[in-house]
């Protein structure tokens, strides 16, 4: 018999709450809905949900934004049919990565490589790997999901220094709930993810450092189990409408400052699956053809490194593989004082402003300056200057 579709449409909608307790329920009618078709349907039914996020109000009406925006959603689908569907299984765990040059989530970090992994709290696992020369490294466990509207903040944190390494940079970590002698990683029994960072000062050149998980309790090779997979793609779509109203929101709060660089909410930041050890400054920018958005700052005394990045609306970091839109500790150009002036225009202003960021055909977007590992925070001046007077060299 054909399961009633109104049923099966507030099981999925009712999918985002239930993801945030790892606690889909399954019943028979759901494995019906499977059988005769009805799963799919409301899939595709559900996912025509996530386009009212492009149109919704404070969403900029030029055409490139709308069509990110729908480009972002697309992105947003492959990410999460990664993760719910392709590397779900916590038994047997897979690295992979859930943002990168095509699919982007958040202000991305472009000097960053990043990995993801599903896990179980109630069991153990193993990363091995070997340090390389990456200029920072942070490993995460996290409970939660953007599905949840952004509840990541991290159940344990290591970086590459709290490390015990062999001779060879070689390490191997134990990831558990419970307490491990050496390298360990903790976790609680709601842990469900991994966050791997990896920073680096020209990420084009410097290799990868390579990391390998094992889950510790013995297990089956998997085979796909239907009605495992019926609760899976119901958590696809959720994903994709939290992610995209989470920072649509966000976007619409920094709005209060549009063209300033104040310190974020750091709480803030770590619930949506921020690191601990950076302290960031989210923000908006908006200018016409003709001006310039000088940014000027005195990196802190200590820090192991920081970077500065220019995204679109929706917080993808603009595309990094062809246009220039951010700047780290080690590609900057220093001023006399050891300060640092940066430059977002649409068009060059010259050799006299070496750190200029293209906006790439964008009228608005957002851009984050973030700190790693900082002693202090010192303020960050913003000005908007026609962008002539820059080329004119007229501006101080």
């Amino acid at each position: 018999m054909r399961t009633d579709r109104k049923h099966r449409t507030l099981r999925v909608a009712d999918a985002n709450s239930m993801f945030t307790t790892g606690t889909l329920i399954m019943s028979t009618s759901e494995l019906d809905a499977l059988r005769n078709g009805q799963l799919w349907e409301d899939f595709c039914e559900s996912l025509k949900s996530a386009g009212a996020e492009i149109l919704a109000e404070g969403v900029p009406a030029d055409d490139l934004s709308i069509a990110e925006g729908y480009r972002y959603l697309t992105r947003l689908l492959r990410l999460s049919l990664e993760k719910h569907l392709e590397f779900s299984d916590p038994a047997c765990p897979q690295f992979y990565s859930l943002s990168h040059e095509t699919a982007k989530i958040g202000n991305d970090n472009p000097d960053n490589f990043y990995q993801n992994c599903a896990v179980d709290g109630r069991h153990s696992y193993r990363i091995t790997g070997n340090a390389g020369q990456v200029e920072y490294l942070s490993i995460e466990t996290k409970a939660g999901s953007f599905a949840g509207q952004g509840d990541m903040a991290p159940t344990g944190h290591i970086t590459l220094e709290d490390l015990e390494l062999g001779p060879n940079g070689e390490f191997e970590l134990l990831v558990s709930a419970t307490p491990q002698p050496g390298n360990w990683l903790p976790m609680t029994e709601a842990s469900d993810n991994i966050l791997v960072r990896q920073t680096f000062r020209d990420r084009a050149r410097e290799p990868k450092l390579e990391l390998r998980i094992e889950c510790l309790d013995q297990q089956a090779a998997p085979v796909l189990d239907p009605a495992a997979f019926a609760s899976q793609l119901q958590r696809v779509v959720p994903f994709v409408n939290g992610t995209a109203g989470l920072f649509r929101n966000w976007m619409l709060g920094f709005a209060g400052h549009i063209n300033a660089l104040p310190p974020n909410d750091q709480q803030m930041c770590l619930r949506a699956g921020g690191d601990p050890a950076i302290f960031y400054h989210n923000s908006y920018w908006q200018l016409a053809p003709e001006e310039a958005l000088l940014i000027e700052f005195v990196p802190p005394r200590d820090c192991r490194t920081w970077n500065f990045q220019l995204s679109n609306f929706w917080m993808e970091s603009l595309d990094y593989r062809f246009h220039r839109i951010h700047i780290n500790r080690s590609s900057a150009r220093y001023e006399a004082d050891g300060s640092v002036r940066i430059v977002v225009a649409g068009s060059n202003p010259g050799g006299a402003f070496p750190n200029w960021l293209t906006t790439a055909g964008h009228e608005c977007g957002a851009m984050l300056l973030r700190y790693v590992e900082a002693s202090d925070h010192p303020p960050v001046r913003t000005r908007v200057v026609a962008l002539e007077t820059l080329i004119a060299g007229e501006v101080e």
